[in-house]
């Protein structure tokens, strides 16, 4: 059955774009136009730009577009999603919004207060790791995606759990909690570790384990979310299996292999570049230590 049945709205959640492209334009607006208003500000980074943009295309991609309706009716594509939302969008936004603007709003004591608690790095590595574990427990699940608040509520927390766990990696900003050198590493690593346990209970199980994919009442509720109670009330649907021909138990496993993949490629771009960036930090210290000795060196000699 095709998903335009469900209608434009569904589909592509025509309020989510116009609310993604007014941040766009007023990130735009504070980063250009109004930037001499702030102290210290400095002119937009190219990088910086791309960074933003993309993270919010990611976001209305993964929860305004057609991916959004699917990830009720796929668990796989629902892990597709949560990997994007928590492990590539929350760096590419840290990234993205300039040093300056970041002082400015940690200028405000209780937003100060709160990021300098939760991005401790190892508090915050261990609430992102135990929230990401707990949201895909069943029982928790299916409750969270039957009701539309608590489901908007819980999938804020997460994610701002993601940024705090990013957060120390991430920021540049002096005085802001932060993991240096090789530790990054380490940290990465062991977030890696910590929710490993919850994917592999969802790739080794040989049962459906969620009623939200796999009971037609529950699922057709969790629909709620996503399409509206009046087009769901004309349509005759009695459970996913309707759009795919994939069984429930295959669709969860993979659910569970594709966001370790996801998790692991993003991971290893992220090693990768902490690791080089290290030794480049390191060559550039043993040059200047040597060209310091030779500097000393020559003084030495021109005085004898």
């Amino acid at each position: 059955m095709p998903l335009n049945i469900f209608g434009f709205q569904a589909l592509w959640s025509p309020y989510l774009l116009a609310f993604t492209l007014l941040i766009i334009g007023v990130y735009f607006l504070f980063t250009i136009k109004w930037r001499n208003r702030f102290i210290g500000s400095q002119p937009l980074k190219i990088r910086e730009a791309n960074s933003f943009v993309i993270a919010l295309i990611l976001f209305y991609i993964v929860k305004g577009s057609p991916i959004d309706l699917l990830a009720h009716i796929l668990f796989s594509v629902h892990m597709v999603q949560m990997a994007l939302l928590l492990m590539l969008i929350p760096p590419l936004l840290i990234s993205g919004i300039p040093p300056w603007m970041w002082r400015s709003f940690l200028s405000v004591k209780v937003f100060k207060i709160v990021f300098r608690f939760f991005t401790k790095p190892i508090l915050a590595l261990l609430v992102f790791s135990a929230l990401f574990s707990v949201y895909h427990i069943p029982v928790v699940l299916d409750t969270i995606k039957l009701y539309d608040w608590l489901h908007s509520l819980v999938t804020f927390i997460v994610f701002l759990s993601a940024l705090f766990f990013w957060w120390p990696i991430v920021n540049k900003l002096e005085g802001e909690n932060q993991v240096h050198g090789l530790k990054k590493i380490g940290y990465i690593i062991g977030n890696a570790i910590l929710i490993t346990p919850a994917c592999a209970l969802i790739i080794f199980a040989t049962n459906p384990m969620y009623s939200t994919y796999s009971n037609g009442e529950a699922w057709l509720k969790a629909m709620e979310l996503c399409v509206p109670a009046s087009t769901l009330s004309t349509l005759n649907l009695s459970g996913p299996e309707l759009f795919t021909n994939m069984p429930v138990v295959e669709d969860q496993q993979l659910g569970g292999i594709i966001m370790k993949i996801i998790q692991e490629v993003i991971y290893g771009v992220f090693l990768a570049m902490i690791f080089f960036q290290w030794y480049k930090s390191e060559q550039d210290n043993a040059d200047e230590i040597t060209q310091k000795a030779l500097d000393d060196r020559q003084a030495i000699a021109s005085h004898q």
